[in-house]
Parts: C-alpha cells; structure tokens; sequence
C-alpha cells in the first residue's frame, strides 16, 4: 500500500465512522423534541419517556461524535498539509463557523439533559430546539466545505498560482452548497427516523402492546416519511449541480463511457475500465439527460472524453451509486407501505410482515449515505479540490502512514464496540408497565 493509498484509506475510514455520529447528531435531537412536543400537546408520559431515553442516547452518540471529530481535524492538517496551505485561507470561515454550531450544541445539550426538573417545560423544549439546529447548523457548515472542493469558487490564482482575491462567502455559496447541504440534512433525519423506527419494530415483535415502543416506532416512522419524500428534489438539485460542473463525474455514476445526445439512466451493470464498456445495465432512454439537464435529449459526456488518468475510479463510483439509489428506493418502500396502512387503517401497523421489513431496511438510510459520501469523494478522484489540485499534491511527505492507519482502525473499532455497549445499557432498554391492545 503506498502513502497516498494509506492516507485516502486512513482519511476514508476516519470519515464513515465519523459519518454515522454526525448524521444522528443531526437526525436525533429532532426526533427527542418532537416526542417532548408531544408530551406537552398530549400529556402522555410515554413520550416523556421516549424523549428521555433518546436525550441519553444523543448525549453518548454526541461525545463519541466529537471524539472522531477531533481525529478528523488533526487528520487535515497532519495528512493533507497541502490542501490545508492552499484551501485554509478559503475555507477558514465554515470550519470556524461549524466550531460555534459544536459549542452551542453542547451548552444546549447540557441544559436538555440537566434541566429537566430545574426550569420551565416550555424552556427545555426551547432547549431542545436549540440542540437540533446547532446540530444542523454544524452539518452545514461543514458539507459547504465538502461542496466547495467539487466546486470551487470564492477565490482567484495570480500569476505564480497564489491564493489571491479571496470571498469566503463567495465559496460557502458555490453552485455546490445548496444542493449538497439540503440533500444531507434530509438523509440524515431519514436515516435516523428510519433506524430508530427500526430499533422499536424489533422490540415490537416480541411484545407488540409495548406503548413505549409504539410511540417510538411512530416517530421514527413519520420523521422518515417526510424526509424521504424531500429527497427526490434535493438529490435532483445535485445531480444538476454535478452535471453542470462535474461531467467528468457524472459519467463515472452512471458508467456512462460514449458522448450521445440522450443518455440513458443506468441501473445495475458492471463497468470494465479496461474495455471502456459496462455489462450486464438495464438502461432506461433518455432519462439521465431528463434527470440532469431537464431535457431528454441534452447531450451527455462520456468518460472516453477524458484521458484516463483524470478519470475517477469508475467501478467503485458506479457501484457506490447504485447502492445507494437501492437504499433509497428500500427506504421509500417501507415508509410508502407504512403510510398506506395508516392511511387506511388509522393507526400505526403492527402486522408481523410489516414489523419486520422496517427491521430489515432500518440500516438502509446510513448504509446510503455511506455509499453517497463514497460516490461524491471517489468520484471527484483525482482532485482533492475539483480542477486546481490534485489528490496526490495535497499529501504529506512523511512516510510510514500505514502504521497510523492501522492503529486508527483499532481504535475506531474499540470506539464502536464501547458505544454499543453504552446504547444498549442505557437507551435500548424499555419500560414494560403500560402496555394496550390498540393505537
């Protein structure tokens, strides 16, 4: 493995731990206020209990957060110490920015968790609240970042190709940031709605008159429902963004290798990077220049355009792509069947059958947006920022990184064996005194 590989690898693993922290970090302090909400609205204790329960959750799932946050902004400095020269300056202000939104979370998180019998009901929700948009505010400001390196504006080169000029507003709104953060922040709030949703189910199948877990499931169904009907428009606004300034990628999804006018939507198939061909795709016509540039008939670069050592990784970014469209399409199969049978019925499903589908796609909105995260990077590859460096300019000299790559999977896994532990002491755990035949 060379340096640079041991680098990406160290920097990729770093990245899907932290992943899984700051999506609940976003996802689950929603999820907290509104069953508070509902405590107030209702007056039933089990959503006081539920919004306890989950408030302990956050607060371990927020302290290993912030541990591989850390990990992750020495891991900038120490292994791309030419990105940071080159793009510190730009993007200074949105790390600053995402620094306030962390401190913030914490005050707020503090007064949630202690203030329970110390102020009024109305402020610990406020409280609450305001656990929820810092944790938001957080994600944002760091996927403006993300968003800059695929499109970098904000800035100008002089002539000896210095840093000149530079509007760091100007490159937290680049063409990239709106549809990235929006896209995000719905995955998210479905990925915990959905694993949450998914967590009670499984308790629901072995006492299905558990209130504290009907309500649980109910939440978690709802918070999904609507974050997976958002996502269609918010991923549109990416796959416009990326075809309008990463064709290059855009080819790489779809293993699009052929320029033609009308470009097919490719779903499945295999790439061969060395026969310039992919095998085995179920093809749809006209649909990703629909999809891309809303016209059927827009032309489509391929990726025989492009000299194939500025070609990303295709196999891994179309593969990538592909699972996630599947987590998707999982997610939207089960909050769809949900949501005809309340429609339907008027209360929440309990059926056996149905119980058990939410327990198996409970992973699929974290495992899609893993997969998403590993389509934007590996795609944009080999640019660490997109057409002004490349990956392989951006790493440190210091040699030896696989050594620090292993010892980071350790202490990753210890990292991840311990808040299981924690979860299921103190959150997975539920009362068993009110139970009821109906919903």
């Amino acid at each position: 493995m060379t340096d640079l590989l041991a680098a990406r690898s160290q920097m990729g693993l770093s990245l899907a731990f932290h992943m899984i922290f700051a999506t609940v970090g976003i996802g689950m302090p929603l999820l907290m206020v509104i069953a508070e909400g509902l405590w107030m609205r209702t007056g039933d204790e089990m959503y006081l209990t539920l919004a306890k329960r989950w408030a302990k959750g956050t607060a371990i799932l927020f302290a290993v957060g912030a541990v591989s946050g850390t990990v992750l902004s020495f891991e900038l400095g120490l292994l791309w110490p030419g990105f940071m020269k080159f793009a510190g300056p730009i993007i200074g202000m949105p790390f600053s920015l995402e620094g306030f939104a962390f401190f913030f979370e914490a005050i707020f998180l503090g007064i949630y968790l202690y203030g329970w019998t110390r102020i009024g009901r109305v402020a610990h929700w406020l409280a609450g609240v305001g656990v929820a948009l810092s944790g938001m505010l957080s994600g944002m400001f760091v996927i403006t970042v993300n968003a800059w390196m695929n499109t970098p504006t904000g800035f100008e080169l002089d002539a000896a190709g210095a840093v000149v000029g530079i509007d760091p507003y100007a490159a937290m709104m680049n063409p990239s940031s709106v549809g990235q953060v929006t896209h995000m922040i719905c995955a998210a709030y479905l990925a915990t709605g959905l694993m949450t949703a998914g967590i009670h189910a499984w308790y629901l199948l072995k006492e299905k008159g558990n209130l504290f877990h009907r309500r649980g499931l109910a939440v978690g169904l709802v918070v999904a429902g609507v974050a997976t009907a958002l996502q269609p428009v918010t991923g549109h606004l990416v796959a416009h963004a990326v075809a309008h300034n990463q064709p290059v990628k855009l080819a790489a999804l779809e293993a699009q290798w052929e320029t033609i006018d009308g470009a097919p939507f490719t779903i499945g198939g295999w790439p061969d990077e060395e026969a310039e061909e992919t095998y085995y795709a179920i093809e749809i016509p006209k649909l990703l220049s629909l999809l891309a540039y809303s016209d059927p008939n827009h032309r489509v670069m391929g990726l025989k355009e492009v000299p194939k050592e500025d070609r990303p990784p295709v196999a891994v970014t179309h593969f990538a792509y592909q699972l996630m469209l599947a987590c998707m399409g999982a997610a939207s199969v089960t909050v769809g069947i949900g949501a005809l049978l309340v429609l339907f019925r008027r209360k929440i499903p309990l059926d056996t059958p149905y119980l058990w589908l939410v327990v198996l796609t409970a992973p699929a909105g974290m495992v899609g947006i893993e997969a998403g995260w590993t389509a934007t990077e590996v795609g944009r590859q080999p640019w660490v920022i997109h057409g002004v460096m490349r990956t392989a300019d951006a790493v440190t000299p210091v040699t030896g990184i696989q050594i620090t790559f292993l010892v980071f999977t350790l202490l990753y896994i210890v990292l991840g064996v311990m808040c299981w532990f924690l979860l299921h002491r103190q959150f997975l755990h539920s009362p068993h005194d009110q139970v009821e035949d109906g919903t």
